[in-house]
């Protein structure tokens, strides 16, 4: 059984058919992405899955429990973490308060501060910035906060849209490692990345969005060396 599985899922803004008969598949353990132009449906995708946006029709597993029209919180509490495109991060809160904000689940504080070491033992130059406030915080830095409170959860799955955007290449580099570092630790991820190659080149699996429909799925290094791929999202002729 998958971890996370989506079967021909419909999901609207309005009257706007902006998801038509998404299926997919996450198995535990995995880094999966998904990529595709600005529009293609990869945010709503992820919308859909934590419970902010319900689908019309079709099924959102997390195991064998549909979740599909669940509310987000009870989406979160069985292990479903989903970091935003554009970070979300609360600007007037330190870094260590947000981070606690992302443990909100969490009764025990000995658990809270385990977590929060583990979060400092990934990004490092968070624990140097533990009392700054989250809006000094460097582009890059945002996006470390951001990823580190989706870990606090000690989620099952971790979702993260579009987390180099806006980043110089150095930092690129960073995240992804970083990334790639949380899934060798056992946190499976869903990718939603507009850098296609930097995604590829970590990932597993991947799946090709084009206006709301699943168009092509394989391996990443099947992917990578795909003609309509690399055209079309690496920018190889």
């Amino acid at each position: 059984m998958s971890l996370l599985t989506l079967d021909n899922v419909h999901s609207y803004y309005g009257r706007i058919h902006a998801l038509k008969g998404v299926s997919l598949t996450v198995e535990e353990g995995e880094i999966v992405t998904l990529i595709g132009a600005n529009g293609a449906g990869k945010s709503t995708t992820l919308r859909t899955i934590s419970g902010l946006l319900h689908p019309k029709q079709g099924r959102v597993l997390l195991e064998d429990h549909d979740i599909a029209h669940m509310n987000p919180h009870a989406i979160v509490n069985m292990g479903l973490g989903h970091v935003p495109e554009g970070r979300g991060i609360f600007p007037k809160l330190t870094v260590k308060e947000n981070l606690e904000i992302g443990a909100f689940v969490i009764d025990d504080p000995l658990e809270v501060e385990r977590r929060m070491e583990y979060a400092f033992e990934l990004f490092p130059r968070l624990k140097e910035r533990i009392t700054q406030k989250g809006g000094t915080l460097s582009g890059g830095e945002q996006q470390m906060l951001a990823t580190a409170r989706g870990l606090m959860l000690n989620p099952r799955i971790l979702m993260l849209d579009e987390p180099s955007m806006g980043l110089s290449p150095v930092l690129v580099e960073l995240i992804f490692d970083i990334i790639k570092q949380m899934n060798e630790k056992g946190t499976t991820i869903l990718l939603v990345e507009q850098n296609a190659l930097m995604a590829l080149s970590i990932a597993h699996r991947g799946y090709v969005l084009q206006t709301g429909e699943i168009v092509l799925s394989d391996t990443a290094a099947n992917l990578k060396k795909n003609d309509m791929v690399k055209k079309a999202y690496l920018g190889i002729e």
